[in-house]
């Protein structure tokens, strides 16, 4: 988007893309499917703890920024938008931990989605677990992992492949 004089804005060509390396959805249309299972799966089980929807798409735009998938990104801030999120907290997600946006719960599922999605430097450490268990049921922490688990498996197909188009994503 570009700003005018007046400072609406305007639509405007991107000045490049990114070439698609493998169309995965139709090479491993299978395992394709089977993701979007997995996605549906971890759907259920947030539902099933009530889960809060705006810090779902929380959680997937903080794992999607730490693996770099523009298009998840994209996708997941639109759909926090829709669920009522704020844009303040959407761009203050990168410095969670320096903003006064997020409760001791919402800071604990953020720390814990960056140690798990971050895990190979130190292996999920006990004080992110034992921070995200006092906030939340067992039931909760199960669901919260299923999440980001399966954000985690979508970065790694968007990232590598390059599959889908950042932008294009629309509700």
């Amino acid at each position: 988007m570009a700003l005018t004089d007046t400072h609406e804005e305007t639509t405007t060509a991107p000045a490049f893309t990114i070439p698609v390396r493998l169309d995965f959805d139709a090479h491993a249309a299978g395992f394709a499917r089977a993701l979007a299972h997995l996605d549906k799966a971890a759907t259920k089980e947030l539902d099933r703890v009530d889960f809060d929807p705006r810090l779902r798409e929380l959680v997937r735009v903080r794992a999607s920024q730490l693996n770099g998938c523009a298009y998840c990104i994209d996708m997941h801030s639109k759909d926090a938008r829709a669920v009522g999120e704020t844009e303040q907290r959407l761009y203050g997600i990168p410095a969670w931990r320096d903003t006064p946006y997020f409760s001791e719960r919402e800071r604990a599922a953020l720390a814990f989605t960056e140690a798990v999605t971050l895990m190979t430097g130190d292996h999920v450490p006990d004080a992110a677990y034992e921070a995200v268990a006092a906030h939340y049921s067992p039931d909760e922490v199960a669901a919260l992992l299923a999440l980001i688990i399966t954000i985690n498996a979508w970065n790694a197909v968007g990232v590598a492949t390059h599959a889908w188009e950042p932008g294009s994503y629309e509700r």
